[in-house]
C-alpha cells in the first residue's frame, strides 16, 4: 500500500482552495482544506501533516499568527510551513513569516509547478522519515484477543456446535473474524 502524507491548505477564500488542491492533486496525497486560522489550529490538534500551505492575509487569524500557533505545539515545531500572500508584500512582511516558523514566502500569483515542487519535496522528507509510526498497541489487547480466541476454539468444539451445521458455520465465521482482527493488529503493531 502507497503511504500518503498530509497537506494541510488555508486560505478564506474557496476559490484559492480550488485553485490549489488542482496544483496539488498529481501527488496524489490526502489534501485537507481549511478556511480559517482557527480550523487550521484544529486540524493540526487532529492529524499530523507532512507540510502547510497557509494564506497571510485571512480575516481573524491571519497567517502569520496562525503559523505562530501552530509552531507553539511540540508535535508541530518540525512541520514546513509555506505561506502563501497575494501581490507584492513588503519585505517586512516576509521577515515576519520566517520568524513565525515559515520554511518559504511565495507571492500569488506563483508558478504552480513551483509551488508543486516544492511541497512534492516536504512530502517525500516527510515520508522518507517515516511518518509517525503508528501508535504502539497496548498490551492490554493482546490478552482479550488470546482469550477470545481461545473462547471460539472451545466454542467449535462443543457437542451442540459440531452437531449444528448452522452453529458450526457460525462459529466458523466468528473464528475468521477473529483471526483477521488479529492480523490487523499485527499489522498495525509493526508498522
Amino acid at each position: 500500500m502507497l503511504r500518503q502524507a498530509r497537506i494541510l491548505l488555508v486560505d478564506d477564500r474557496p476559490e484559492n482552495l480550488v485553485a490549489l488542491e488542482a496544483i496539488l492533486a498529481p501527488l496524489d496525497q490526502i489534501l485537507v482544506p481549511v478556511r480559517s486560522g482557527e480550523q487550521a489550529l484544529r486540524a493540526v490538534l487532529d492529524e499530523e501533516f507532512a507540510v502547510v500551505l497557509l494564506d497571510v492575509r485571512m480575516p481573524g487569524m491571519d497567517g502569520m499568527e496562525t503559523a505562530a500557533q501552530i509552531k507553539l505545539r511540540a508535535k508541530n515545531r518540525d512541520v514546513p510551513i509555506i505561506l502563501l500572500t497575494a501581490g507584492a508584500a513588503p519585505p517586512e512582511q516576509s521577515f515576519r513569516g520566517y520568524a513565525a516558523g515559515a520554511v518559504d514566502y511565495l507571492a500569488k500569483p506563483f508558478d504552480p509547478w513551483v509551488l508543486k515542487a516544492k511541497v512534492s519535496v516536504f512530502v517525500d522528507l516527510y515520508l522518507k522519515a517515516g511518518a509517525p509510526p503508528p501508535r504502539p498497541l497496548p498490551d492490554q489487547l493482546s490478552v482479550p484477543l488470546g482469550a477470545i480466541e481461545e473462547t471460539v476454539a472451545l466454542l467449535r468444539r462443543l457437542p451442540a456446535v459440531v452437531k449444528d451445521s448452522e452453529a458450526e458455520a457460525t462459529a466458523a465465521q466468528l473464528a475468521l473474524q477473529v483471526a483477521r482482527l488479529r492480523d490487523i493488529l499485527e499489522a498495525f503493531g509493526d508498522g
